[in-house]
């Protein structure tokens, strides 16, 4: 693979033989810190600037999505356009404070994704609702997926034979930047998507308002789902489609073999049934590095074509690879990201995970170099026979040179709550 060419003083390219090669950990010696100030950064450009007058935007889908069944929304649910993901420390005392979390995160859930007239307050009490999105709630797409962490199963809750059998705490993979990360691991993880970024806002800001004493936020990513351009699936910050070839869930004896888990069996405790193994990676991709190589170049590191999403061996996106026919690379790469991820062999089958990745913007490092990049989601069955197992496979890829995960962890969404007397971890805690 050819390193990225360093620029000359004056900030024109060396030539190709010239060019010392980048490397991505002498790149990021700055980025952890400068990561953490990115805002700060990018407000005081701001401060100066001229604002322009900004035409308004779209108003709220009205888009309902059942809160009731078997399963959470937002794991199958079509993306939304905005999302957030934030990590929370249980702090209730003991077991009734958790089952009083859960109740009241159920209540809230219920009302918020329902949508309706806030209701109404008296002039000498707080308003019992911000009024960011108007005196009547839009409904808007809303979904809020609770997913607990394997450190709600320390002894402070007495749950401790009740973890799920696959949940423990994201280790450290060998292309990892996680040294001195605060955004890692948490109790409980809230996954928010509206389709409009006000409506996830305001849904975090209600939901943190009556939890307040009995959980508090640790750590938050938001992210973006680009509209397809100019059609199919949605595109990442290099370029490509992203999440091209999920398993189709909706095939249910395919969701039950990748993605819902089951109470019993696999050493799985009872109340897991309908659940899932959920996976959030912030993955920070080095734009600078990558818009300065070759076509040629990035389309065998991902295996397909960066204007059609077509496999190296296709037309069309929807083109299956036929890697049987190309035995020894010589179309698409053995090392390519799409070939390592997913051999499509006998063997691996089972071993799909459910993308539900989105991108993120986060301004500017103390380098002055663009925080963007993925907020990686995935839901699948059991996270070490699936997410784990492509993880290793792809230890090592080229693409490792441009990509830098900087945080993230493992936790499991709950059941689905089956009815109005029903509520979030009620089998957890029975």
């Amino acid at each position: 693979m050819n390193a990225p060419h360093t620029p000359a003083p004056g900030g024109c390219p060396m030539a190709a033989g010239q060019a010392e090669p980048l490397r991505r950990r002498s790149f990021l010696r700055g980025a952890t810190l400068g990561a953490t100030v990115g805002a700060a950064v990018g407000a005081g450009a701001l401060a100066g600037a001229v604002t322009a007058a900004a035409e308004p935007g779209p108003g709220p889908s009205g888009r309902l999505i059942p809160f009731h069944g078997p399963h959470q929304a937002g794991i199958t649910t079509p993306q939304q356009a905005a999302a957030s993901f934030v990590a929370f420390t249980v702090i209730g005392r003991d077991r009734g404070g958790l089952l009083g979390l859960f109740q009241t995160l159920t209540d809230r859930i219920r009302a918020l994704t329902a949508g309706g007239p806030v209701p109404a307050t008296d002039l000498a009490s707080p308003p019992s609702d911000s009024a960011t999105l108007g005196p009547v709630l839009p409904a808007d797409g809303l979904t809020v997926t609770v997913a607990v962490g394997a450190s709600l199963f320390d002894g402070r809750y007495g749950l401790a034979t009740r973890k799920p059998a696959k949940l423990v705490p994201m280790p450290v993979f060998p292309d990892d930047d996680l040294v001195g990360s605060r955004e890692l691991h948490g109790d409980i993880m809230l996954q928010i998507c509206a389709d409009s970024r006000d409506t996830v806002m305001h849904a975090l800001r209600d939901i943190t308002r009556h939890t307040r004493g009995a959980m508090q936020a640790s750590w938050k990513v938001d992210g973006f789902h680009a509209a397809p351009r100019p059609s199919g699936t949605p595109r990442n910050q290099l370029g490509f489609k992203d999440g091209i070839a999920n398993p189709d869930v909706g095939d249910g004896s395919v969701a039950d073999a990748v993605l819902w888990t089951h109470g019993g069996s696999s050493g799985e405790p009872a109340w897991v049934e309908g659940g899932s193994y959920q996976v959030v990676r912030i993955i920070r991709m080095l734009v600078e590095f990558w818009d300065r190589v070759s076509l040629h170049e990035q389309e065998n590191m991902i295996g397909r074509r960066r204007d059609s999403g077509a496999p190296l061996d296709g037309t069309r996106e929807s083109d299956p690879p036929d890697y049987h026919a190309d035995p020894l690379g010589l179309l698409t790469p053995m090392n390519a990201h799409i070939r390592l991820a997913n051999p499509r062999t006998q063997a691996t089958a089972n071993q799909q995970i459910l993308r539900r990745a989105y991108n993120y913007e986060r301004g500017l490092d103390l380098d002055g170099n663009l925080d963007v990049g993925l907020v990686f989601c995935c839901y699948q069955q059991d996270v070490a026979r699936q997410f784990q197992a492509v993880q290793h496979r792809l230890a090592g890829e080229p693409l490792v040179d441009y990509i830098s995960p900087t945080g993230g962890g493992y936790f499991f969404a709950l059941p689905g709550v089956t009815g109005p007397d029903d509520h979030l971890g009620s089998a957890l805690l029975a």
